[in-house]
């Protein structure tokens, strides 16, 4: 029986960890097109700080924050006949995720491969659409290439790895620290660098004798892209992520003219239903099948209580992860 009130997670106002309350509020109702469900896990991601920060959310989505869940679903709003009630499912959220229970568009509900362990289920939407676009349809990974992936300890950078491993190209990964490093080196990266000893791009000039990299997936910005771009082998594409040393930046145009290359970008929060709708069916048919043969799978850094939030919060910020760190729900 679905309860009428559920615990969830809220900012009371803009600030630090410390401002995540544990309330109680009202279990929402799916509307047409939405199934309810019941929560086993959520992720924490960058997003949710930015919201807790006092980042303005989009109309009409809820304060409680989450953008990822695993769980079962236990009702269906109209016009909805799969996923049925019992699925076991992981799904991407406008919001809402800690908590009980959340509400998600039926179309953004992904199956949960039966060797995946529901509860570490949650590690997987955020970093799944966020890849695809991303690294195969904004930066046309193709067998053979070469990619560097920057942050490529966090939850999306270890997918990343992974998937980019999966289609055959070869991945160089930057983080910080020698921990984080044995990580990638055990993910089976062709070259890890230490950004807090090694400067990527001599150490890369060097690896590829000259040539350089085919796609750079860069979670960084400031003057992190400039060099960059001077690693890009001729028709390369740098995809931003993020821009976490700034999102100013100067650009040498006669540079990306004399190489062909393309500078892109993109944030998953706002895009459309429809367009989310879409990555949801490419995921479905081109990552999934990978994730059920064990070819990929999240790599996951700890898991607190919901209660404990805030404690999540505090990793992502200290960039102490290597993988996800997800929010415990229901067992």
């Amino acid at each position: 029986m679905i309860p009428e009130i559920m615990n969830a997670v809220i900012a009371r106002q803009p600030g630090g960890p410390d401002v995540l309350d544990l309330v109680q509020r009202s279990v929402p109702q799916p509307q047409s097109g939405e199934v309810l469900i019941r929560v086993v896990s959520a992720g924490v991601n960058r997003p949710d700080i930015l919201q807790r920060n006092g980042m303005p959310l989009p109309p009409g989505v809820t304060d409680v924050l989450g953008l990822e869940v695993s769980g079962t679903v236990v009702a269906l709003g109209a016009g909805v006949e799969s996923p049925a009630p019992g699925t076991p499912v992981m799904a991407l959220l406008n919001g809402g995720g800690y908590a009980d229970y959340c509400v998600a568009r039926a179309e953004l509900c992904l199956t949960v491969p039966e060797n995946l362990p529901l509860a570490q289920a949650a590690g997987v939407p955020e970093a799944a659409f966020t890849v695809w676009h991303n690294l195969f349809e904004l930066g046309r990974l193709q067998p053979g290439e070469t990619v560097l992936i920057h942050g490529a300890a966090s939850g999306v950078g270890t997918f990343a790895i992974q998937c980019a491993q999966a289609c055959g190209a070869r991945v160089i990964a930057t983080a910080g620290g020698s921990e984080k490093i044995a990580a990638l080196r055990q993910l089976g990266v062709w070259r890890a660098i230490d950004r807090r000893s090694e400067d990527f791009v001599p150490v890369i000039l060097d690896a590829t004798q000259g040539r350089g990299v085919d796609v750079v997936l860069d979670n960084v910005g400031g003057d992190y892209v400039a060099r960059n771009l001077s690693l890009l082998a001729p028709g390369g594409r740098h995809v931003s992520l993020s821009f976490m040393q700034g999102a100013k930046i100067e650009l040498d145009l006669q540079l990306l003219m004399r190489k062909g290359l393309s500078l892109t970008s993109s944030t998953l929060r706002p895009k459309s239903a429809a367009e989310k709708m879409r990555l949801a069916q490419c995921i479905s048919k081109h990552l999934l099948p990978l994730i059920a043969a064990g070819n990929i799978a999240p790599v996951l850094y700890q898991t607190l209580p919901l209660a404990q939030a805030a404690d999540a919060h505090r990793l992502l910020e200290a960039n102490a992860n290597i993988g996800k760190v997800l929010l415990e729900v229901a067992s």
